[in-house]
């Protein structure tokens, strides 16, 4: 009999905190701070992963050399927007049946965690103007600054599954809206890798990841876990 799942990753922009491509948005305008133009569609594939690490795939896209300096200057502007874009904006929400989904899966015993592409002073903002750790909504959360390298390698999800006290990834199931989550998930060998269609991909997006399971909307989530998976 396969493992019950004892622990829940999920991504946070896009996945449970509603994002209207503003983490896309605030991306551009940190690229355009520094001079370079891009667009919108060249920056939402890259949703998901470590914002350094993103910044420099877009150079490649734009065919720019990498220059470390100019990198940490992108991500820096792209902090101050993101800090104070969730600290402020009345548009900064829970992703609807984000909460209900936390509290019945703390009911089902079932431990939540966030991991995010965000550095962890973002993570924390979100976090704390919701108040989830303070609701016990949410047991744990990692920024992808924290571990030496963030999606898809495996450290993030480790680390929350140490904290957990979770040794089988059977006993895991990622939720996110991109693919670099559904990768994340498929190298620890989570036992579900649930993708979301609120996010940065479509389904047909999603699908070429690989996942166990689409959904669009949080609320399929307890049928997919209280079923073995059906």
């Amino acid at each position: 009999m396969p493992a019950q799942i004892e622990l829940v990753v999920f991504d946070m922009a896009g996945t449970t905190v509603s994002d209207n491509q503003d983490v896309a948005r605030a991306f551009q305008q940190a690229f355009l701070l520094n001079g370079i133009t891009t667009e919108i569609e060249m920056i939402q594939p890259l949703m998901g992963y470590h914002k350094p690490v993103a910044i420099r795939k877009l150079m490649d896209i734009l065919n720019r050399p990498t220059d470390e300096p100019e990198v940490e200057r992108i991500h820096q502007d792209f902090k101050k927007g993101m800090l104070s874009f969730y600290e402020n904006d009345p548009a900064v929400k829970p992703m609807p049946g984000a909460e209900d989904l936390f509290s019945w899966l703390q009911e089902q015993d079932i431990r939540v965690a966030l991991n995010t592409g965000f550095s962890r002073d973002i993570a924390s903002v979100i976090i704390d103007r919701f108040g989830w750790m303070e609701k016990g909504l949410v047991d744990f959360f990692i920024g992808s600054d924290e571990v030496e390298l963030g999606r898809p390698h495996v450290f993030m999800i480790e680390r929350l599954m140490s904290a957990a006290n979770v040794t089988d990834p059977l006993a895991v199931a990622k939720v996110g809206d991109t693919a670099v989550d559904m990768e994340e998930g498929r190298n620890v060998g989570c036992r579900y890798r649930i993708g979301i269609t609120t996010g940065a991909y479509t389904e047909e997006e999603l699908e070429k990841s690989n996942p166990t399971h689409i959904v669009d909307h949080l609320q399929e989530i307890p049928r997919i876990i209280t079923r073995n998976g059906e």
